[in-house]
């Protein structure tokens, strides 16, 4: 009796793995249906939250370690107290195996970021790239745990970009699915960060893909939900902020300070965003007039946040004791004035040294403390008729992360989250509402757009505008063997006249030329050295490049709506 058993249990088995094979082999040539696509977006939501948790997990374990705290949610009080060529040792230290690290392995030495992710998600069909990917993740882990002033929201939600081009990678995505799929990861990643369900959806929707198709809502949320659940069974429901329980809005006559707070917040949001560009391009000058290594650019950055922080070690790390202390009306105005400036200044020696993290919980500190001195002047003109100084804080908050990133939705939705204090919705919508409009007509909409337009990738405007560079010219030449090919006398004439392009340049090189020459063709060669002829490759016609563009434009309409 035992043989048949064992052949009968050994078929069924054999049946199981060849089930599951086939089905591997459905999914990684035909892609997820849709009831697989939303398992494989709850494992992504999984993965990238435990990512997440993990990340702030490991920061919290250096820093208790390197500045000998024992609670880093009050990291500065210590870092008070231990002696001073310890806080200015620890930065450059950190900022020597930072160096190390993007200097070997990354291409330029940049650490990833959310505006790469942003790239990934439109230009790139979802993927990120990985090997920097995961540097920049390193990286930013030494530089949040050795003193550097940023966030940890940037590595995390690039490491969730990563996460998701293995997986798209694997199952050979198409552009749509792997974009879905870089959405998922990084709902996850952001609602694991700051256990913000909602926001960490929204902000997948609104900053990384920037639509709101109404197929990707069910998977991201899924996802979203997944990273929630993996923070909350390492942290607990709790809110990552504390708010007095007396705010109050006398709504009609304390509306319009709340107005005015928005366009200084817009304004605030506007310094904090240049002077971070301004400090990296100067950084760059002066490492090119001195020839600094690469790798020494980051330690001395941190020598000077090293120095910084002898007096002022409110600067160090996100600055959740110093955010914490603004909310709660715990700084007087000359305090809230002195942290704000030097916390502009030292994210964008942070940022301007190549060091790691991100922007978020930084513009989080700056906003609070923006809203918090506002509030302070406010409430002493005008006694009888203001709510408390802290309600300002939380607006302030809201209005200058939502201008820097440049998401007044998912900003406005992690405030609530942050804080659980959804009572006071109507003050903060409105300052959010007025900074992220005065702020996105003085910088290319956002922080990361800006970042990805000073290299020359414009999102900002978009589709119509990026869409163009996406295509090589050498995939729309009609190559000399083409039924309506330009016989090659037509051709030479065009290189004559000097209509002509390298078949690496993109339609966004090529349409111009169109427009300049009023040809309704451009000759195709690499133009060697003086002396060299031309190779002749073919014709670029102005309808094909229409057409391609054309078909382009259609299939990112028919994906925002689907």
């Amino acid at each position: 009796m035992s043989g048949p058993k064992r052949n009968f249990w050994s078929g069924q088995i054999d049946d199981v793995v060849e089930a599951c094979q086939d089905g591997w082999r459905v999914l990684k040539h035909q892609g997820p249906g849709e009831i697989t696509f939303w398992f494989i977006a709850l494992a992504i939501g999984i993965t990238a939250g435990a990512a997440a948790v993990g990340l702030r997990e490991a920061i919290s374990f250096l820093q208790a370690t390197i500045y000998n705290v024992d609670d880093v949610r009050r990291l500065h009080s210590f870092a008070a107290a231990i002696p001073w060529y310890w806080v200015l040792i620890t930065p450059i230290v950190g900022g020597l195996v930072v160096g190390f690290i993007l200097t070997r392995f990354t291409p330029d030495g940049r650490v990833r970021s959310v505006a790469d992710v942003i790239e990934g998600a439109a230009m790139h069909d979802g993927r990120v790239e990985t090997k920097a990917g995961l540097a920049s993740a390193a990286a930013s882990l030494i530089t949040l745990s050795t003193g550097g002033s940023t966030g940890r929201e940037g590595p995390v939600v690039h490491l969730a970009g990563v996460i998701s081009t293995f997986v798209s990678k694997r199952i050979n995505a198409d552009g749509i699915t792997g974009r879905d799929l870089l959405g998922c990861a990084v709902a996850a990643a952001v609602s694991a960060s700051f256990n913000a369900p909602i926001a960490g959806a929204i902000f997948a929707l609104e900053v990384v893909l920037r639509h709101f198709a109404v197929h990707a809502f069910a998977p991201i949320v899924i996802a979203s939900v997944a990273g929630t659940v993996v923070s909350r069974l390492n942290f607990g429901n709790v809110t990552e902020y504390a708010l007095p329980p007396e705010s109050a809005l006398a709504f009609y006559i304390e509306l319009p300070a709340f107005l005015m707070l928005g366009l200084v917040s817009g304004l605030v949001a506007v310094i904090l965003m240049r002077s971070i560009f301004l400090a990296d391009d100067y950084g760059t000058h002066l490492q090119k007039k001195f020839r600094i290594p690469a790798m020494l650019r980051p330690a001395i950055a941190g020598a000077m946040l090293g120095a910084i922080a002898i007096f002022y070690p409110h600067i160090i790390g996100v600055g959740y004791e110093t955010t914490s202390a603004a909310l709660t009306g715990e700084l007087m105005l000359r305090e809230a004035v002195i942290f704000t400036v030097l916390k502009v200044a030292a994210v964008a020696i942070t940022m301007a040294g190549r060091m790691g993290g991100g922007v978020f919980s930084p513009a989080l500190m700056v906003g609070a403390l923006t809203g918090l001195a506002f509030g302070l002047v406010a409430t002493a003109t005008f006694p009888d008729v203001s709510g408390t100084e802290s309600l300002y804080a939380l607006a302030g908050m809201g209005a200058v992360a939502a201008a820097v990133l440049g998401a007044p939705i998912s900003t406005t939705l992690i405030v609530f989250e942050l804080t659980g204090d959804w009572q006071t919705g109507l003050a903060v919508m409105v300052a959010v509402s007025l900074s992220t409009a005065l702020a996105s007509r003085l910088v290319d909409r956002s922080f990361f757009l800006t970042q990805l337009e000073k290299r020359n990738i414009h999102l900002a405007a978009g589709p119509q505008a990026y869409l163009l560079a996406m295509f090589r010219v050498a995939n729309v030449v009609r190559k000399p063997d083409h039924p309506r090919a330009a016989t090659e006398d037509m051709i030479w004439e065009a290189i004559e006249e000097g209509a002509y392009i390298d078949p690496n340049a993109t339609l966004e090189d090529a349409l111009p030329m169109f427009d300049r020459t009023g040809r309704r063709f451009l000759a195709v060669a690499r133009v060697g050295d003086k002396g060299e002829a031309p190779e002749i490759l073919g014709a670029l016609f102005h309808v094909d490049a229409l057409k391609a563009y054309n078909r382009a434009l259609a299939a990112t309409a028919a994906e925002e709506h689907s």
